[in-house]
């Protein structure tokens, strides 16, 4: 591999993440591009990324996929890495992604297991650890993402690998931007399903919250993190509950007839 197949590129997703976008950013700096799609922040979030010479691309908001997609025709390297605004990148992953390219990598993506913070703990349980999401550090040439609206998928042409250093996550210092964050995925989630088809039938929403906590608190083994575990599997319950109850809210406006006076 020849110099030039070892550079590097990492890029984020933004908006109005001043609060946390430079913490992120600094995890970068050893990339030799960094470039963040930015759906029209106000905060100043474009002003901090530029001080990090970051290249930016402004977006209006078209689903993450989608998003994710522009990121990857925008790079200038094929090997590209994923960094989510309210993740860090360790110094030791970062070390083993340039290892990996200059030993020749033996894959064309690789998943990155990640440490996540939530409430003042790092969760050991609940499905939060390792908590791979879609392949982080991968070819582009190999990789692209399904254009959902969220929880995107992709579509990988080639071998997937694993590396072992970790990504940080801190994605809800709160419960009030916890419930902000479930706000605004159920929206999108209920979206994406009556775009699909899918329905919310009355068992869907008696059914699904409680499937949900059962599953992170008891399967996941949520309770052997103590109170944390059974806050986390009741945010995960009330996120199902929105969506489904967003979705046959949703439909209903779609289909039911406009009443008389």
């Amino acid at each position: 591999m020849n110099p030039g197949q070892c550079k590097i590129t990492a890029y984020i997703m933004t908006f109005n993440e001043a609060r946390q976008i430079r913490a992120a950013l600094e995890t970068i700096t050893w990339a030799d591009e960094i470039i963040v799609v930015d759906s029209f922040s106000t905060d100043g979030t474009v002003e901090i990324a530029r001080g990090f010479g970051a290249r930016i691309i402004s977006e209006k908001f078209c689903g993450f996929g989608k998003l994710r997609n522009f990121a990857l025709e925008a790079a200038q390297n094929d090997w590209v890495f994923s960094l989510d605004a309210d993740e860090r990148c360790t110094p030791e992953l970062a070390e083993e992604m340039r290892r990996t390219l200059a030993a020749g990598p033996q894959f064309d993506a690789y998943h990155v297991p990640r440490k996540s913070h939530f409430l003042g703990r790092w969760m050991r349980y609940c499905g939060w650890y390792p908590d791979y999401r879609q392949p982080q550090f991968f070819n582009r040439r190999k990789m692209h993402y399904a254009d959902d609206l969220v929880h995107e998928t992709y579509k990988l042409d080639g071998r997937l690998g694993y590396l072992r250093e970790h990504a940080l996550q801190f994605p809800w210092d709160t419960i009030e931007i916890a419930a902000g964050k479930l706000q605004r995925y159920s929206t999108l989630m209920a979206e994406r399903y009556a775009a699909s088809g899918k329905k919310a039938p009355f068992f869907k929403l008696l059914t699904s919250p409680i499937g949900m906590f059962l599953k992170v608190y008891i399967l996941q083994s949520g309770w052997r993190d103590g109170r944390h575990g059974f806050i986390l599997a009741t945010l995960y319950s009330y996120y199902t509950f929105l969506k489904y109850v967003k979705l046959w809210e949703y439909r209903q406006r779609k289909t039911k007839p406009p009443e008389h006076a």
